[in-house]
């Protein structure tokens, strides 16, 4: 495990040496970071690690994004991750994986009340339809590298909550 200061990740680029696959999971919330923090992060970040990473010689590249990314969109959290998918693709790795998963339900630890109250609801949702509105981050985690582990279906494979709900059964 290497800790990188990511202000200076041009520093850092001997961690990302020698790694065939590369995951990225890297976020914040506006609220945490601001607006631009938030882009720093979420985009400017990623984009630079999948940089670092293909110049180490990485092939394959694993993005988590988010359900209804497109870089059109009016909204910042989903203009973000969707530039952030389009940069990572266009560093030309021989192979990309991108997971959109909906609303990711896990336990953290600083307080989200709002984000708290959501998770309950959608727990109980999931019980009547398990793949529409949300996913535990363990379901990620295993599709993750299960995406890794059987043979993509071309350079760039984007997976939605169904189908990361599925190949997180693998």
């Amino acid at each position: 495990q290497a800790v990188v200061d990511f202000e200076r990740l041009s520093e850092h680029a001997a961690a990302f040496r020698g790694h065939d696959v590369g995951f990225c999971c890297l976020g914040t919330t506006r609220a945490k970071a601001g607006a631009d923090g938030f882009v720093r992060v979420d985009r400017d970040y990623v984009a630079q690690a999948a940089e670092l990473a293909r110049a180490g010689g990485c092939r394959h590249f694993v993005l988590q994004s988010s359900r209804g990314a497109d870089p059109r969109s009016r909204l910042l959290y989903l203009r973000v991750k969707g530039e952030a998918e389009n940069l990572v693709q266009a560093v030309g790795f021989d192979r990309c994986t991108i997971l959109r998963p909906a609303v990711l339900l896990c336990k953290r630890q600083e307080s989200r009340p709002a984000e708290w109250m959501a998770q309950q609801f959608l727990r109980v949702v999931a019980q009547v339809f398990p793949t529409a509105y949300s996913v535990p981050v363990e379901t990620v985690a295993r599709a993750m590298v299960a995406s890794v582990l059987q043979p993509g279906e071309g350079k760039v494979e984007v997976l939605e909550n169904g189908a990361i709900h599925e190949l997180g059964k693998a």
